[in-house]
């Protein structure tokens, strides 16, 4: 077994107790009313220098109450998407949990989408069709695997409206596939990041959809191929976290999306 990073190391040593002392702005879980999506304390983003230039829609969102959890994936409380994505935090070793969607078209064609220039992290970079964060919030929280897969799902199904405007009942909870949970850090622009433990969900689907311009630049589908070739054009950039599921996973699953049970784990996939 390779030795673990210092930062994975650190990750890994935090408690409850430690998560909750270094980051006092977290509300620790049985504190949280599992209904409110959204912080309305002293962390608020409003007049926060950090979003000076940024768009207001966007700021908005970083209100929203992100679940904070320990290594293990166990949830410790909730965070606004603020204080998860600063950089400076992150490197404290400060956690949340994500999920990332991959609809695949009856052509087994992988939609893509860009985010638009207007997001505050990781603007205008091609991804995979969704990536976002369940609240926590009672309907998106889990406090074990199978409930924390279901709440992911659940994300995944009200994010995928808000940002292409996919009916619900197109993409039913059930049809969500869960593959695995990765673990990786990324920096992106100025003070911001990503440090989560991201679900990955497959869906086929044949979906109507019209992108929210204030969530994404463009669409594309894609066939295997085209996806390769779209990363060999020095002129597109991508999310760190897509570049690496199709670099450990996702070329792998595309040649068998009619028998991923293969495929599936319930480890943690560390990437740090």
């Amino acid at each position: 077994m390779s030795k673990l990073s210092e930062y994975h190391q650190r990750v890994k040593s935090l408690t409850r107790e430690d998560i909750l002392t270094k980051f006092p702005e977290v509300t620790p879980l049985e504190n949280t009313t599992g209904e409110s999506s959204s912080s309305t304390t002293n962390g608020s983003t409003t007049y926060n220098p950090l979003f000076r230039g940024h768009d207001e829609e966007q700021i908005k969102l970083m209100d929203e109450n992100c679940i904070v959890l320990d290594y293990d994936d166990r949830a410790i409380g909730a965070g606004t998407k603020k204080l998860c994505h600063i950089m400076d935090n992150i490197n404290m070793g400060l956690l949340h949990r994500a999920f990332s969607v991959f609809l695949f078209d009856s052509d087994n064609r992988l939609l893509l989408q860009q985010r638009a220039d207007e997001k505050i992290t990781f603007p205008s970079m091609w991804t995979n069709t969704c990536c976002s964060h369940p609240l926590c919030v009672r309907s998106e929280l889990g406090l074990d695997l199978d409930s924390s897969i279901l709440g992911a799902k659940t994300a995944a199904q009200r994010k995928l409206e808000q940002e292409l405007g996919i009916h619900p009942k197109d993409v039913p909870i059930e049809n969500f596939k869960f593959l695995t949970r990765i673990h990786y850090m990324a920096p992106s622009n100025g003070p911001w990041g990503e440090h989560e433990i991201d679900y990955i969900l497959i869906i086929k689907a044949n979906p109507a959809f019209k992108a929210n311009p204030n969530e994404v630049k463009d669409t594309r589908y894609v066939t295997a191929d085209e996806l390769k070739k779209m990363f060999k054009d020095p002129s597109l950039v991508f999310t760190p976290w897509f570049k690496l599921i199709c670099e450990s996973y996702l070329f792998k699953w595309w040649d068998h999306l009619e028998e991923l049970d293969r495929f599936t784990s319930r480890e943690i996939d560390r990437m740090l």
